[in-house]
C-alpha cells in the first residue's frame, strides 16, 4: 500500500528530512578528514554513517508516515551529492579505482540530467525505484571498504579483494535502475502529453 505524502510547513521538519540533510553534512566532514588531518579511517566511518542513513531515513519516513513532498526531493538529493562527492574524493585520494569511479558517475550524470529534463518537460516527478536504492545502498557501503583497504598490509589487501566481489552485485543492480527508468519516463512524458491534449481533440 503507498505510504500517503504529507504536505505543509510543519512536515518539513521531519526526522528523516533531518537525517537526509546530517548526510549533506557528514559528506563535509568525510572530505574535511580525508584531505584535511588525512584521518583515512575516522573519513571511512564518517562515509559509512552517511551511507546508513539512506537507509534509515527512507525506513522512518515509511514506518511513522513521514513522507513529505521535501523528503521526495531531498532524499534522492542527499543520495547524489555522497555518491558523486564520496567517489571524486576516493578517486583522487588514490584508493578508488579509475574505470570504477567512471561507472558510477556515469550512471549518476545520466540519471540525474533525465531527472531534469522531465522537471523541464513539466512531466510527473518520478519516484526512486528501490532496486535503485538497493545499488546505492550497496555502493556506499564499498566506498568506505575500499578507502580502509588503502593499506601495505596484507589484511588490507585481503578486504580490498572482498570489497571487488562485493561491489559487482552493487554496480549492477545501480545501473539496472537507470535503465529501469526509461519506460517509466516514457510513461510521464505520454501522461504529460495527453494532459495538454484538448479534450475533444481526436487521437491520432
Amino acid at each position: 500500500m503507498p505510504v500517503p505524502v504529507q504536505d505543509g510547513l510543519e512536515r518539513i521538519w521531519t526526522v528523516p528530512n533531518l537525517l537526509s540533510a546530517g548526510r549533506l553534512g557528514l559528506i563535509a566532514v568525510f572530505c574535511w578528514l580525508l584531505f584535511g588531518p588525512d584521518d583515512r579511517i575516522a573519513a571511512a566511518a564518517a562515509l559509512a554513517v552517511a551511507g546508513a542513513t539512506d537507509f534509515v531515513d527512507g525506513y522512518v519516513a515509511r514506518r511513522f508516515n513521514q513522507v513529505t513532498m521535501l523528503g521526495k526531493v531531498l532524499d534522492p538529493t542527499a543520495d547524489r551529492v555522497v555518491v558523486v562527492t564520496g567517489v571524486i574524493a576516493i578517486t583522487l585520494y588514490g584508493a578508488l579505482p579509475v574505470w570504477l569511479a567512471v561507472l558510477v558517475l556515469a550512471r549518476e550524470v545520466l540519471v540525474s540530467s533525465a531527472v531534469l529534463a522531465l522537471a523541464a518537460l513539466g512531466a510527473r516527478r518520478i519516484d526512486v525505484l528501490w532496486v535503485g536504492k538497493a545499488g546505492t545502498f550497496g555502493l556506499m557501503g564499498c566506498f568506505p571498504l575500499f578507502l580502509l583497504s588503502y593499506a601495505p598490509q596484507g589484511w588490507a589487501r585481503d578486504l580490498r579483494d572482498v570489497t571487488f566481489v562485493l561491489v559487482v552485485p552493487a554496480l549492477l543492480l545501480s545501473l539496472l535502475a537507470a535503465v529501469s527508468y526509461v519506460p517509466l519516463a516514457r510513461k510521464a512524458l505520454a501522461e504529460r502529453a495527453d494532459r495538454r491534449r484538448p479534450a475533444n481533440a481526436v487521437a491520432p
